[in-house]
């Protein structure tokens, strides 16, 4: 017998959870690297379509995810994203600022939800929306991996575009990560202006002086 579709379990799931209701999926991209935004994006599905490929969006493939995209923003019933820079990040921590991106793509939802589903542990201060936190929701709700997925996207073509202004770092190939190119180009040429000055090791760098 043939492995039921991921999208299928995580509908399943979700439909379990959430009943009748009109339910937004939330999740962010962009924790963990050292430069760069961390975008956020609420969705909300029809549990009832077909929603093939949609998981998590770490264990889809890049050139997936894009085609995923796509496909979701044409037939949610509901979109919307938000994206925090890095001197918000430096200001408020990297779980303040995605919180706040969380807050902020809920609001922009075109339709009202009845109740929000928020990877991770934490509710979301001010949402002003029923909420239930997910630990893991983005391997476990469909309209949070959908959520993970539009959000990972937005996200690296943003850093795709930075690229273009500040090439010297390789943007566009590790998404502001801390990979040992990013880490090489930050020893050789210091941060730019959208290195995320408080997180280690930017914050401990010498910067390169001219004399």
């Amino acid at each position: 017998m043939a492995a039921r579709p991921a999208w299928r379990r995580l509908a399943r799931m979700e439909a379990r959870l959430v009943g009748e209701a009109v339910a937004a999926g939330v999740d962010e991209a962009g924790r963990g690297p050292l430069a760069g935004p961390v975008v956020a994006a609420a969705v909300i599905l029809d549990l009832g379509g077909r929603w093939d490929g949609v998981d998590d969006s770490k264990v889809v493939p890049p050139e997936q995810r894009i085609e995923i995209f796509a496909r979701v923003v044409e037939k949610a019933r509901a979109f919307a994203w938000a994206v925090v820079g890095p001197r918000a990040i430096d200001r408020f921590n990297i779980r303040g600022a995605s919180l706040e991106a969380m807050r902020r793509s809920v609001h922009r939802l075109p339709l009202a939800p009845e109740l929000v589903l928020v990877d991770g542990r934490d509710a979301v201060p001010g949402l002003g929306f029923t909420q239930h936190a997910v630990i893991d929701g983005d391997a476990r709700m469909l309209s949070i991996a959908a959520a993970s997925i539009l959000a990972k996207v937005v996200r690296d073509r943003i850093m795709e575009r930075l690229d273009r202004v500040w090439p010297e770092y390789g943007f566009a190939r590790h998404k502001g990560y801390s990979t040992p190119e990013h880490l090489e180009a930050l020893r050789r040429l210091g941060p730019c202006p959208i290195h995320r000055y408080s997180f280690t090791p930017v914050c401990v760098l010498e910067l390169p002086l001219e004399v």
